[in-house]
């Protein structure tokens, strides 16, 4: 498939479709609009998303009312104690009518998969999706079957200090391009919320198609870096792997993390070039989650 060329009406176009989306979104989910756009850049950067929050800040809300705009296929997963890998992926069953072994697809077969309270399941079932987050396809016994594009998992979690949650291990955190962390609404928010909850929220219309996503992806990845924002790029990283109060720095995926970041936020933002700004307002977004500090 031939790669589009980032002209000018292309770059508009992508900018007006953001604000829409973050429009449309602002119907359903009563919070700080920033989330939403940082939303749009990882699925620009063709990454996934770990929005942390305490029960009840619209987690959900927020994740369904976003796949909604979209127009894309979406399945969600609700994590427990109790759930099994295949669960997620699928297992082979036995069709009686032709006595053979046929694949019963888990919820993974989608474009866009909501993983609820991902830190409710145990390590196990958590790394059911470690295949599917990094190389977009599965292996379900022995078969390896390529999963729909575009592709994206936004998950939740609650803080960790919460009854009943198993930490994420650190190969599962580092798959997932950006860590969101929502409060508590402002009070004008959460006023607003009180005055409306006995009504439905108001249906959230999709705005662009999956062919449409997959072609601002294909745009993202036009938009110009100059050698300079490599090197600051690589400066960060290093300086996180050098610092005598950090444990476990950052990867070098999180370097092609925060680059493929930054061409999406850019590109959101109406330009077909990454500014310094961009790296340093996605860098602890992007950096903070896979980044472990020393006991001291």
């Amino acid at each position: 498939m031939p790669v589009p060329n980032l002209t000018p009406d292309r770059v508009n176009r992508v900018n007006q479709l953001a604000h829409t989306i973050a429009e449309e979104v602002g119907r359903a989910f009563i919070g700080n609009p920033t989330i939403t756009e940082a939303l749009l850049v990882a699925l620009m950067a063709r990454g996934h998303v770990l929005i942390e929050g305490y029960p009840g800040v619209a987690k959900t809300t927020l994740v369904k009312a976003f796949s909604s705009t979209l127009g894309c296929h979406f399945r969600r997963i609700q994590f427990t104690p109790d759930l099994l890998p295949s669960d997620i992926t699928g297992t082979y069953i036995l069709d009686m009518r032709t006595n053979q072994f046929v694949l019963r697809e888990g919820p993974v077969f989608t474009n866009l998969l909501l993983g609820d309270e991902i830190n409710r399941a145990p390590a196990k079932t958590q790394s059911a999706l470690l295949e599917a987050m990094q190389e977009h396809q599965v292996t379900i016994e022995g078969e390896t079957r390529t999963l729909a594009e575009p592709f994206i998992v936004l998950a939740t979690q609650n803080p960790i200090e919460q009854e009943g949650t198993y930490p994420l291990p650190e190969a599962q955190v580092d798959r997932f391009l950006m860590k969101l962390k929502m409060g508590y609404p402002a009070p004008l928010d959460e006023k607003r919320m009180l005055g409306t909850y006995d009504r439905p929220p108001p249906p959230v219309r999709a705005v662009v198609g999956p062919n449409d996503v997959l072609d601002m992806q294909a745009l993202a990845q036009e938009v110009f870096v100059a050698e300079e924002l490599l090197d600051y790029v690589l400066g960060l990283v290093a300086f996180t792997r050098s610092h005598p109060k950090v444990y476990l720095g950052a990867s070098p995926r999180a370097g092609l993390a925060l680059v493929h970041a930054a061409k999406g936020l850019a590109l959101l933002r109406g330009r077909d070039y990454v500014l310094p700004d961009d790296v340093r307002h996605l860098a602890p977004l992007v950096l903070g989650h896979r980044i472990l500090m020393s006991p001291e």
